[in-house]
């Protein structure tokens, strides 16, 4: 089956549903395709102890403040999925799910969106498909070898199913320091960095984040001396749970192993440590395959965009993948504007 509209979106969690909602208010002709069976994008399938780095009004996607939850300062997951469920019901976004995007392609003057439910024809078409389908694991030796689970942040849900366990975590950011707080209690935990863990002033969150993500973009496209923007703050946001581990002490970080051996890693020096399972904080790549078609990466796998629009491909722009697409646009607070951008953008070129 064939269909048509003047705008695709490829995606339906946050980046898809800002998107859809500035695409509205232009009064555009789209449609939503989303991957997933239920709303709520990335954060119905995240651990359960994730909280927002943000208060509620700080962490609202266009047009609807997010309600606080109720004993929460930072609101979990769980309300950020109600949250988006509401917003997609209330401005009646055009969400079709489960629809999974194979390919995009240049057909005449319009754009192909290939799907496993059939083919959509499009003017122009955003991408909004997140990071978190794609985990990122680093090519590390012998991880072949080693005898015990291996998981990525994505399989990781509670601490409860690693209960007296030996287990290493590996990873610097965010994700890794809020998981080892989370497994510092119950387990023999061994905390793994590729450099000292740079935690950020403890009355920083996420409003301090996006405003210095939004100063470097400004001082760049001004010309101005790099500010360095939220890397320049440091790596990890003090929520609650991290202070705490950290505070107490639990949370004392190694450097990065060698190599993995059958009951757990090697450092240079020889030194070992036993481990029941691996767990891999080491981030996520943009999902970008159904763009392969295009062509349009460059050398470093990277695709030139100009704002959100992709340089080579004007009908395209990409949406929510991090600073390279907008500041801060991989955050709820931080994708509306290049959400609103890219859909001027769009209308501009449709008329």
């Amino acid at each position: 089956m064939t269909r048509t509209a003047q705008v695709v979106v490829i995606g339906g969690g946050q980046a898809g549903l800002a998107a859809g909602y500035h695409l509205r208010r232009l009064g555009l002709d789209f449609v939503i395709l989303d991957a997933r069976t239920e709303p709520g994008g990335a954060w119905q399938h995240t651990w359960d102890s994730l909280h927002l780095f943000s208060p509620a009004a700080y962490s609202s996607l266009p047009g609807r403040l997010m309600p606080p939850q109720t004993g929460e300062e930072y609101p979990d997951a769980a309300h950020v999925v109600a949250y988006l469920r509401e917003y997609e019901k209330r401005y009646e976004l055009p969400v079709r799910r489960p629809v999974r995007a194979l390919g995009v392609y240049r057909d005449g003057g319009r754009l192909r969106v290939e799907t496993d439910s059939g083919t959509w024809h499009a003017r122009a078409v955003i991408s909004a498909t997140d990071t978190w389908w794609r985990p990122f694991l680093p090519a590390v030796p012998g991880r072949g070898d080693f005898a015990g689970q291996q998981l990525h942040t994505v399989e990781y849900r509670r601490p409860q199913d690693f209960a007296g366990r030996r287990v290493i975590v590996v990873g610097g950011g965010n994700s890794g320091a809020q998981i080892a707080a989370d497994l510092a209690y119950d387990t023999e935990l061994t905390w793994v960095t590729r450099r000292s863990p740079r935690f950020l002033a403890d009355d920083i969150d996420g409003r301090a984040l996006f405003d210095a993500a939004t100063a470097r973009r400004r001082a760049l496209d001004r010309g101005r001396t790099d500010t360095g923007g939220v890397a320049a703050l440091g790596d990890i946001v003090a929520v609650e749970p991290v202070r705490e581990a950290r505070d107490r002490g639990l949370l004392k970080a190694h450097p990065m192993f060698a190599r993995l051996v059958p009951g757990g890693v090697e450092w240079s020096d020889g030194t070992r440590a036993e481990a029941d399972a691996v767990i891999w904080c080491t981030g996520f790549r943009p999902a970008l395959s159904h763009l392969a078609p295009l062509r349009l990466r460059g050398r470093r796998g990277h695709i030139a965009t100009a704002g959100t629009r992709a340089v080579d491909e004007p009908r395209l722009h990409l949406l929510g993948y991090g600073d390279w697409t907008g500041p801060a646009s991989a955050t709820l607070i931080g994708v509306g504007r290049p959400a609103r951008e890219a859909a001027r953008a769009i209308a501009g070129l449709l008329a």
